[in-house]
């Protein structure tokens, strides 16, 4: 019988390792991803190459770098009011290896500005976080007779006409908040869309453009040298980087909110233990001090860490509030 021992020995050793198998099979949950990441992620930022969507993307993509152990690249495809970048993210493969930013201009906007896009916002994307938000402050020049709020309305209304606002170019979001702001108190101006909201901001500063929603960033360094006076913020809740600016809505202009925002998401059909796991990496990443300094105390922004499902709810329910403004406005893209 001696020559039966490999035999048996072999078979105890399959039949062990079938148990064994087993055994580990059965404390895998069910229908989760084992060892994700086991590659490097591609990041798609649907902007220009240092712009602030790009130090978002790439502050989160170096956080993920380094806390799940594979390189996150960031790869910056520009163009067409951030449609093109926003397409290829559609289009990848949802296997939690292509990430990108979902942007409100992209998410929002877009829809009410084109008749067609390549992309549908409600159901091409996985939307993993929101995870920044910002307002825009209204700046006057600091010798204008514009005291106020108040002051504004009253002067557009004894003019109509005559007050004109600069904006990041027609379709902006501070041109919607002019738009609305003209709405919301019935009174008529005149939009002139520049190329970026830092030329606008240079003729507010020489006296030649009465006011501008601006963005943070760009107009804080004036605001703290005095060359420029704040009169209300369009977050519907205070700015932290200007608590004593009170908002549109504390000033009489119930509900209204104009804002920008900025998230990560997935391709529609990404599964939810990857979108969980990346979930958790984000909220993770905006409590760091370094992420902090840099989105919030330098970016200007207010950061979020919202779940998915209310990220998506934020997307669908902005796509009408916004339609409703583009619509009304007749605003239509270039």
């Amino acid at each position: 019988m001696k020559h039966n021992a490999p035999r048996i020995a072999l078979a105890t050793l399959v039949t062990l390792s079938a148990i064994t198998t087993g055994a580990f099979a059965q404390t895998r949950p069910a229908g989760t991803t084992p060892a994700y990441p086991t590659k490097p992620i591609r990041m798609i930022v649907p902007a220009a190459a240092g712009g602030s969507g790009d130090i978002f993307v790439r502050t989160m993509a170096q956080k993920f770098s380094e806390s799940m152990g594979q390189p996150a690249v960031v790869e910056n495809r520009a163009g067409a009011a951030l449609i093109i970048g926003t397409d290829l993210l559609a289009k990848a493969a949802p296997d939690g290896y292509t990430l990108g930013m979902l942007q409100s201009t992209s998410m929002v906007l877009n829809p009410g500005m084109y008749s067609k896009l390549p992309y549908d916002p409600l159901k091409d994307f996985a939307p993993i976080s929101q995870c920044t938000y910002y307002g825009y402050v209204l700046v006057v020049n600091s010798s204008s007779p514009a005291k106020t709020l108040q002051d504004i309305i009253a002067m557009a209304k004894a003019k109509p006409g005559s007050i004109a606002y600069g904006s990041a170019g027609t379709g902006s979001a501070n041109h919607l908040a002019g738009e609305f702001f003209a709405m919301s108190t019935n009174t008529s101006m005149t939009h002139v869309p520049y190329k970026g909201s830092a030329v606008a901001l240079g003729d507010v500063l020489g006296g030649q453009l009465p006011m501008l929603f601006d963005t943070l960033i760009t107009s804080m360094p004036m605001l703290k040298a005095g060359k420029l006076r704040p009169l209300a913020y369009t977050g519907l809740r205070r700015s932290s980087h200007l608590p004593d600016v009170p908002t549109m809505d504390e000033l009489g202009l119930k509900g209204f909110e104009i804002s920008a925002w900025q998230g990560l998401g997935a391709p529609a059909g990404t599964s939810r233990t990857i979108i969980d796991k990346l979930h958790a990496e984000t909220l993770k990443a905006l409590k760091l001090p370094d992420v902090i300094e840099r989105l919030a105390v330098q970016g200007g922004n207010e950061l979020i860490g919202s779940t998915p499902e209310q990220f998506a709810e934020l997307i669908k329910t902005e796509i009408v509030q916004y339609g409703r403004i583009i619509k009304q406005a007749n605003i239509k893209a270039e």
